[in-house]
């Protein structure tokens, strides 16, 4: 009796959960309402999408936006550009975060507090601030309008490496003493046991890593001119505020439909992240 009394202690009460219901309720619209205006717009017709006003159903069903995005924006060169940049500087950070995570959890290195403690204060650094520099060092090494420029900025990130540190401080130091006393080196060890034990950690990094590369918009705008090298953000930068004689003026529903195109490959990202994405949070809170 003890126990269920208990357990009834911990529910909520009636009146808290109408509150909790209708609050998260409250969210739900605030995040679905928005994307739904923007999905209607991009799949109605071009006079139905330049009439003001929120649009949460159609008055003419249209592809009209999707099919000038494609014909005369040339979305799919944009997309090419955001998905080969993404995916390679990803990949790239994923494997050096891991590596430098690994460095960091040894107990042997010199000065690892002060290397960990000099990589947070980079992250307080605001990127707006370096900007200028960025721009000159990247002119100074040919790296403006090119692929290399794109992948090579933002290749470091400070909170991916200490993401991974703490991860791979979460894994039982006994497994790598045991694998030293046979004889395995590091780098064996490293790929034998701590990157599989850590897929979730590693999982979690590529997702919000490449979100991050996909809807990066500061430093491609800085270096990038060409538009043959625009990424899908800075291809809705031009649409919005640059339009010129080699490019009209966008209509709304094109607009959107470009918003709907840059959102797919992150779905399904999603769809396949999710499963790692908690999992990957909390375990790698735990401190040294």
């Amino acid at each position: 009796m003890k126990r269920s009394g208990k357990l009834r202690g911990n529910l909520l009460s009636p009146s808290q959960q109408v509150v909790n219901t209708a609050f998260l309720l409250l969210i739900f619209l605030i995040m679905a309402v928005p994307m739904w205006n923007v999905i209607v717009i991009s799949t109605s017709s071009t006079v139905d999408a330049s009439s003001a006003g929120l649009k949460l159903w159609w008055k003419s069903f249209s592809f009209e936006g999707y099919e000038w995005i494609l014909r005369v924006a040339k979305v799919d060169r944009a997309f090419f550009n955001s998905m080969f940049v993404s995916s390679v500087s990803t990949v790239i950070q994923v494997a050096l975060s891991a590596l430098a995570g690994y460095i960091l959890i040894q107990r042997g290195l010199p000065y690892k507090n002060l290397i960990t403690s000099f990589i947070l204060f980079t992250m307080m650094v605001p990127g707006d601030l370096t900007l200028i520099s960025i721009y000159q060092l990247n002119r100074q090494m040919h790296l403006i309008n090119t692929y290399s420029g794109l992948i090579l900025n933002g290749l470091i990130s400070g909170f991916s490496i200490l993401m991974m540190r703490s991860y791979f401080l979460s894994t039982p130091n006994s497994l790598a003493e045991s694998a030293r006393i046979d004889g395995a080196g590091e780098l064996r060890i490293f790929a034998r046991i701590y990157l599989p034990l850590s897929a979730p950690g590693l999982a979690t990094i590529f997702f919000l890593e490449f979100v991050k590369k996909w809807n990066s918009l500061t430093i491609p705008a800085a270096i990038i001119s060409d538009q043959k090298m625009f990424t899908l953000p800075l291809m809705l930068k031009s649409l919005v505020v640059e339009a010129n004689s080699s490019t009209p003026n966008a209509p709304d529903n094109a607009v959107m439909a470009a918003i709907v195109i840059s959102t797919i490959p992150l779905l399904a990202i999603y769809v396949f992240a999710q499963q790692f994405l908690m999992s990957g949070i909390t375990l790698g809170s735990s401190k040294e």
